[in-house]
């Protein structure tokens, strides 16, 4: 073979390869806005790792993942699988198990609660809840739906203040697992049984009258309770054969086997300007029995596992031909069920990122006008201590959730990932 027929040859191929080697590049999708987002959130340091999951219609979930579940460089990389302590989202779950017992009849919306534990029968206002604990005879009996929707006039040691804090610390009203060394001082004080601490929290003077004024509180802890008695069984056991077991959540623990450990993130808080870790998953005390189960703060779940409650509720209360609830209900609990007149000025304040007004269902808060762009109306859900967040928008069919890890932060993550997963489910 001549020189220059080598060379034609070479040549030809060369010519044959580059369009190949464009096509290639040009076919390597751009990162979309979730996925640089989550990029972005790791890189910057504000979270060892980010699970988010979405999905609009019946679509497959879209898994975004990025980063560890710790900070070690040798830390397993997170994944919808990997475990999360979703503290306060656990409340929307508790809402639909009342929710259920509702349809059932076994409960009523508007069924005060004394019914179920006579010790709220007769309870009492504080007068000034800045000063001291003088109170006065209420004169509105609490409901369940006071219960679903923090209008109890109930308080919560994460925002009350003042006399009545102390009451709760004393006795024990703390209903949530943090770490060992909380748990050093929080347990020996802690009622030791959900029904001793419904008890022990009707002792105690309420902080408004009844169905009056937003108050973020234990409203969904004492509701376990409340779903106890009304369902004849343990509000753990009614949790798990009527929700966790029924759409397959399979690893969703009140308390993590010791086998599933290495599944469960390490969990931080900053402490001036340093993320130190507080709960290491390995040796975690949500590996060890809780007091009580804990209808306000108590679950450890995977994403995956809350994709299929929320994609449930987004079906208008079923899923793989499984029926949690019937359409009618499913739309009551993800709806307004503030009583009229309620002061929200509590809760326009923990919505103001939102920019539109709030409303609070069962369990879970609810838009009440469509935002520009974003989240329609009738928009369902709520957060957690760690940062975990998560919503169905049953107008648009879209769902999502965010898993990550630190206690107590202000990672302002909340309007940047509502923001992408609207913009790349419109592209």
């Amino acid at each position: 073979m001549t020189a220059k027929r080598t060379f034609g040859l070479i040549g030809a191929a060369l010519l044959l390869q580059v369009p190949l080697v464009q096509a290639q590049t040009a076919a390597t999708p751009a990162p979309s806005q979730v996925e640089t987002f989550a990029r972005q959130t790791v890189a910057s340091g504000k979270v060892p790792g980010i699970v988010i999951t979405y999905a609009k219609g019946q679509a497959p979930m879209t898994v975004v993942s990025e980063g560890r579940m710790a900070d070690a460089a040798t830390a397993p990389k997170v994944n919808a699988d990997t475990l999360w302590r979703v503290y306060s989202m656990t409340k929307p779950i508790t809402g639909i198990a009342a929710m259920i017992l509702i349809e059932q009849g076994k409960l009523k919306l508007d069924q005060p609660i004394s019914d179920f534990i006579p010790a709220f029968k007769n309870m009492t206002v504080l007068v000034d809840p800045t000063k001291d604990l003088t109170s006065r005879p209420a004169t509105k009996a609490i409901t369940v739906r006071h219960l679903l929707t923090h209008t109890a006039g109930l308080g919560y040691n994460v925002v009350t203040k003042g006399p009545l804090l102390n009451e709760y610390n004393r006795l024990g009203i703390n209903p949530a697992q943090v770490s060992d060394s909380f748990e050093a001082t929080a347990r020996p004080a802690r009622p030791a049984t959900l029904e001793e601490f419904a008890n022990r929290t009707a002792t105690l003077p309420l902080i408004a009258e009844p169905g009056t004024k937003f108050s973020y509180s234990i409203g969904l802890d004492v509701l376990g309770r409340v779903i106890e008695v009304a369902s004849g069984m343990p509000f753990d056991s009614f949790v798990n054969t009527r929700i966790l077991a029924p759409l397959k959540m399979t690893s969703s623990y009140w308390t993590v086997p010791a086998g599933e450990a290495g599944r469960l993130a390490d969990e931080y808080m900053m402490v001036g300007g340093n993320r130190l870790p507080i709960d290491p998953g390995a040796t975690s005390v949500y590996l060890k029995k809780p007091s009580f189960p804990y209808g306000g703060a108590g679950l450890a779940m995977s994403a995956r596992d809350y994709d299929r409650f929320l994609h449930m509720l987004q079906n208008g209360g079923t899923l793989d031909g499984v029926r949690i609830l019937k359409p009618e209900t499913a739309a009551l609990a993800m709806s307004d069920l503030l009583p009229p007149g309620v002061d929200k000025t509590l809760l326009a304040v923990m919505a103001r990122d939102t920019g539109v007004p709030m409303g609070f269902g069962a369990g879970g808060s609810v838009f009440l006008a469509d935002q520009p762009g974003g989240a329609a109306k009738g928009t369902y859900g709520w957060s957690g201590a760690a940062g975990t967040f998560a919503w169905v928008d049953p107008k648009n069919q879209v769902r999502a959730t965010m898993m990550v890890n630190i206690l107590l932060g202000e990672l302002g993550l909340k309007v940047p990932v509502r923001a992408a997963i609207y913009a790349d489910l419109a592209k």
